[in-house]
This record gives C-alpha cells, structure tokens and sequence, in this order.
C-alpha cells in the first residue's frame, strides 16, 4: 500500500478508533535536505522551525525531517518536489538551473554584495520574476535564504584572478564555475557534501561554497585560506525552503495557514542568524590555523570585471531576459 500512495499522504487514509467513532490521523508531510542535522546547521534548522510550527499549530499536520541527503540526492531534490515524490526541502535553487535556466541568476558573481541587500532583494522585482519560475514549475516558497559564502584554497589565498589560475575547484553553480574558468581554474562537480573528499583526495584543490556549508562539512580540515565575505562578498546563493504544489494542494485551508505561518517563521530566524554564519565561520577557520582574508573594493571589482566577461556574458546570451534579469538584481539599492 505504501507504494501505491503519494508522498505525504499515507497518513491521511489510516484510521484508529476512538471512543467509538473513526478518527483520522494526521498528514505527514515529507521533508529532506542534504546538510546535516542536529548540528546546528541553520539550513537544517529553518525545516525543523516548520516541522515543530506545523505541529503546534494544532491541524493535524506532522512534517518528518530527513536532514544528509537521507531521502533524495541534492541534484534530484527539484524534479522530486515538481513530480510531488518530495514534500518540503531546502537547497540551493540553482541546483535546478539546468531544469530552468533562469534559476542560475540566483548565484551570480556580484549580484548581492551584502546582507542588507539580500534582505532587499527578496522583495524586489527580480525576486518576483524568480519566484514566477518556481510556481510556474508547481513549487512554492515557503521561505526565503540568501547565504554568503565564500572561497577556500589548499594552495594559498585567492584574492585576485591571477590566484585563481591553474587550480582545481569546486563550483556550486554554472555562473561561477565560468568565472572561475575565465580566471583559468578548471572546475571540478562535486555537491557541497562530497567537497571534503574532494579536497582531501586530491580531486579539488579549491572550493566555493556558503559559510553555513564551510564550518558543517569541516572544510578547514582541508585547506590553507579562505576568502571571508566581508563587505565586499562576491558570493551569495538564494537557498529558500520550498514545497511542492501537489502536495501543498492536498491539504486543507488551515493546514495551508499553518505552513505559511511556520514557514515566515523560519524566514525571521534566519534573517537575524545570516551574518552570524558568516562570523562563526571565520572564528572557526581561525581556530584551525587556516588564514582567513576579505576582498578589498579593488580586489572585488577586479572580480567583477571576470565576471561581466564570462558569467553575465553567456547567462545573458544563453538565458531569455538573462540581461532583464541581471539588470534587475544589480538595480536594487
């Protein structure tokens, strides 16, 4: 019977007896991820606010947390939220923008610069272009994430392009890996949670991913300098928790209230724990003897000039309104 029953549902149809008449059980929703849990990772935690808000709120709603890629791998979490085979996840939208190119403007080299104006974009124009493309998909928001992030080195620190030629990295996503390529680096595909293998068995000298990421994987085990954000951080990734419609569909008008509500929740822990993430993981960089630097504003438009050339170049030739879309982001004070 289980297979034959649609994620998130199999507890609607079972039924107890109680004090005489047919009670329902509650409806368990399906929720995965691939960053650790129960380590204080807030990706993990922003899930588990709405796991806990759903169940308080009393509708008879219960969502089950499957935090380390337990349920889906990181690039099959998109196809299984739209095909309804996934409840609720969180990840790095640009992980679809292979499904929907679009996607890929929300990891592009410069676009954000700093919290402030990530809390800003969110309601921007572009974030409303972005979020069309998701509901369009048959997903919705139920939270949004930007994520800072930042690059690491075995080899030494990397502030200008020249640092970044002849290195084997790890990119998150198409938009920086033809930065980093325009830099003369080659690029290694690997999801954030294989970095560490990676680094550690040769097959990645170098990395970008989101400080939250940095410190759960332990990547300062591995390398010798990390480029902080700072304020001048080239690196940000919109990383949202998100719902199928399919399954968001099924449920009834309170149950819906209750995601909604849980999900805006999430959405202010994060806002005050973002910066946090950044500092925690320089402090633990530091602790494990790994020198940590920041671009200064010549360093950073040295990136940026890279990245006009090579990222926004072919997002916008590759992309329709790929230019419309970059012009939108950068728009935004």
């Amino acid at each position: 019977m289980k297979r034959l029953m649609p994620a998130g549902m199999l507890a609607a149809v079972v039924f107890t007896f109680a004090s005489g008449s047919l009670v329902a059980a509650p409806v368990v929703l399906r929720a995965s991820h691939q960053f650790p849990g129960g380590k204080g990772d807030v990706r993990d935690e922003m899930v588990q606010i709405i796991a806990r808000e759903a169940k308080a709120a009393g509708v008879d709603l219960e969502v089950q947390v499957y935090p380390g890629a337990a349920l889906f791998k990181p690039n099959e979490q998109w196809n299984a939220l739209v095909n309804g085979q996934l409840d609720i996840s969180s990840f790095p939208l640009d992980y679809a923008s292979g499904k929907v190119r679009e996607f890929g403007a929300t990891l592009m080299p410069g676009l954000v610069r700093s919290h402030e104006r990530a809390l800003r974009m969110n309601d921007s124009p572009f974030m409303k272009d972005i979020r069309a493309k998701i509901d369009q998909a048959g997903v919705i928001v139920l939270s949004d994430a930007w994520l800072a992030g930042a690059v690491a080195s075995k080899k030494g620190c990397v502030r200008t392009p020249a640092d970044m030629k002849g290195l084997k990295i790890r990119s998150a996503g198409p938009t920086f890996a033809a930065m980093w390529q325009a830099a003369g680096a080659s690029i290694v595909s690997v999801p954030s949670n294989e970095v560490y293998n990676a680094l550690q068995t040769g097959v990645a000298d170098a990395t970008d991913t989101s400080s939250g990421s940095f410190v759960s994987f332990r990547i300062y085990e591995q390398v010798k300098c990390i480029t902080a954000p700072g304020d001048n951080a080239l690196w940000f990734m919109y990383e949202p928790v998100l719902m199928s419609k399919k399954a968001f569909n099924r449920l009834d008008k309170k149950q819906q209230d209750a995601l909604i509500t849980a999900g805006k929740k999430a959405q202010a822990y994060f806002a005050k724990e973002a910066k946090g993430l950044d500092d925690e993981m320089v402090k633990a960089f530091k602790q494990h003897n790994v020198e940590v630097v920041t671009l200064t504003p010549a360093e950073y438009d040295q990136w940026l000039k890279v990245a006009q050339q090579s990222s926004y170049a072919e997002f916008a030739k590759e992309v329709p309104d790929g230019k419309k879309l970059i012009d939108a982001a950068l728009s935004v004070k």
